[in-house]
């Protein structure tokens, strides 16, 4: 297996406050240790890709504004640490996102349209790790294409919570949906995204909303009890072209193992009926403490998406990375 490794993933703050995601640093450098221990395949840095390849899937003023807004923040006014405060986050917010809506000149307002939450800090080096984890992930999307059975984007900040124009849940630039779109533009007709991070991928799943071309699954928890509370409920199926292309299997916290691998055969049935050409996994380290499995647990996870036969790009959305490490092992081995 072929690693993708961001080297600059502890330039992003660590998330303010009590946030129900894990976004520290740490655990990217324990699972980068584990692989090592391991012998699970080659490290290497990622080749820079196009901002072009960015807008794929997001907005063009959305990625202007991450480029430049910690400059604008410095000259906006005094010094305020390493990262912009969670109160400011919420001073102005657009009535339900206001899509289409003009950008204000005012900073503080303009932080408004794009930020979904208050706890999700945006610094100096923001753009800096946000951009090397998106050139990890599309180069691990592209070694698929030039023969790699699998791959690993091991970054931070994690991705699936970022929408095509806006950040949150600790997440910025959508690495698996920039995956998965690369694949799609290098000339595959169907791909599918399969999301095992413990909280929903509401970002990826809004991204690919109304696409045919893009099936989303995701195992996660219970939205009515868990972030991000309003996504990732069961009837949500897509929209338009892409109805039927969504499906979402919510587990309640510590269900067991029983319980989350009877729902991943059910997600098994779904990506054989599509008949994707190859598969990206959002990898969440959280599925231990999350749903009560063990190590033995996630070995068998990456056995059982070995056997889909797919070539897979896998990549990292934050947690414990010790039971992500799992999967990819199961996943090797049972070649």
């Amino acid at each position: 297996m072929l690693t993708f490794y961001n080297e600059h993933h502890g330039l992003q703050p660590a998330c303010a406050g009590a946030a129900p995601w894990d976004g520290q640093a740490a655990a990217v450098g324990l699972t980068l240790a584990e692989l090592e221990r391991r012998g699970l395949g080659r490290i290497v840095t990622p080749h820079a890709v196009s901002l072009a390849s960015l807008e794929r899937v997001h907005a063009p003023r959305y990625l202007h504004f991450l480029r430049s807004a910690w400059s604008d923040w410095s000259a906006y006014g005094p010094d305020h640490g390493e990262a912009l405060p969670a109160p400011l986050l919420a001073r102005i917010w657009p009535p339900c996102g206001a899509p289409g809506a003009a950008e204000p000149e005012d900073f503080i307002a303009r932080l408004g349209l794009f930020a979904a939450d208050s706890c999700t800090p945006l610094g100096a080096g923001t753009w800096r790790a946000a951009r090397q984890g998106a050139d990890c992930a599309i180069n691990a999307a592209h070694a698929l294409r030039v023969g790699e059975r699998a791959s690993f984007a091991l970054t931070r900040p994690a991705g699936q919570h970022a929408r095509a124009a806006g950040f949150g849940g600790g997440c910025f630039l959508n690495n698996a949906a920039l995956a998965a779109q690369h694949l799609l533009d290098d000339g595959l007709g169907r791909v599918a995204i399969l999301d095992l991070a413990s909280h929903h991928g509401h970002g990826t799943q809004d991204i690919f909303h109304e696409r045919a071309d893009l099936l989303f699954v995701s195992l996660h928890l219970d939205p009515r009890r868990d972030y991000p509370y309003y996504a990732g409920h069961a009837g949500e199926q897509g929209a338009g072209a892409g109805l039927g292309t969504t499906m979402n299997l919510p587990l309640a916290r510590g269900c067991g193992a029983a319980a989350w691998h009877a729902a991943l055969e059910s997600a098994c049935l779904k990506l054989a009926m599509f008949r994707p050409e190859a598969l990206v996994v959002s990898l969440g380290g959280g599925l231990g403490p999350a749903f009560g499995l063990q190590g033995g647990d996630c070995l068998r996870i990456g056995e059982r998406l070995a056997h889909l036969g797919l070539p897979a790009a896998f990549v990292f959305e934050g947690g414990n990375g010790s039971g992500a490490v799992h999967i990819l092992e199961g996943f090797e081995t049972a070649a």
